[in-house]
């Protein structure tokens, strides 16, 4: 009697040691949640947005070693609200997306800044090209829902992104911002 009450009292006690170790999983709303980037052509910025990207987001402010970020973009749903240049963006020279569909971004090691502001240094996979890309984000949590918000800045050439007159950044800058808005559910 006593063993079958130590092996329960045991596996209680590992499923809270569980439960108190795993991170806040959220739920993008994908409606409310935006990923834009910004550029420069001609020496004038645009914007640009991907209009269908997944993100998988477990974090949790207390518990940064179990955090997780999982973002899929659909490089297909870029609009930069210029048709001519969006078909150019899609095309081989840039995005590719026949052969590359979509970008992969993923991080696992994040750092407090305090404040409710933090870094996640994570890996972009982009035409096949993995690179190690920083985020600076914000964290706010509201009424059981959360809010995060951040950015980043790459070079486009790290990841192929600019073949034949492409590369040349006299037209097109290397230097491309990210921003993003991600409104978040529990679950």
């Amino acid at each position: 009697m006593i063993r079958k009450h130590t092996l329960t009292l045991s596996a209680l006690l590992a499923l809270a040691l569980g439960v108190a170790y795993a991170s806040a999983q959220w739920s993008m709303q994908p409606q409310q949640s935006t990923l834009t980037f910004v550029g420069v052509q001609a020496g004038a910025e645009f914007t640009g947005a991907f209009e269908r990207f997944t993100a998988d987001i477990a974090f949790d402010p207390k518990n940064l070693g179990s955090s997780r970020f999982d973002v899929t973009i659909d490089m297909a749903s870029v609009n930069t609200k210029d048709a001519e240049r969006d078909g150019i963006i899609k095309g081989p020279d840039l995005f590719a997306v026949r052969t590359h569909p979509t970008a992969r971004y993923v991080a696992e090691d994040f750092k407090s800044l305090g404040g409710g502001k933090y870094t996640a240094n994570g890996q972009l996979t982009m035409r096949g090209v993995t690179r190690p890309v920083p985020l600076q984000f914000t964290f706010e949590e509201q009424g059981g829902a959360a809010w995060l918000r951040g950015s980043a800045a790459l070079k486009r050439l790290d990841f192929g992104v600019g073949q034949g007159e492409w590369q040349d950044t006299q037209w097109v800058s290397n230097d491309v911002r990210i921003q993003f808005a991600l409104r978040l559910n529990p679950g």
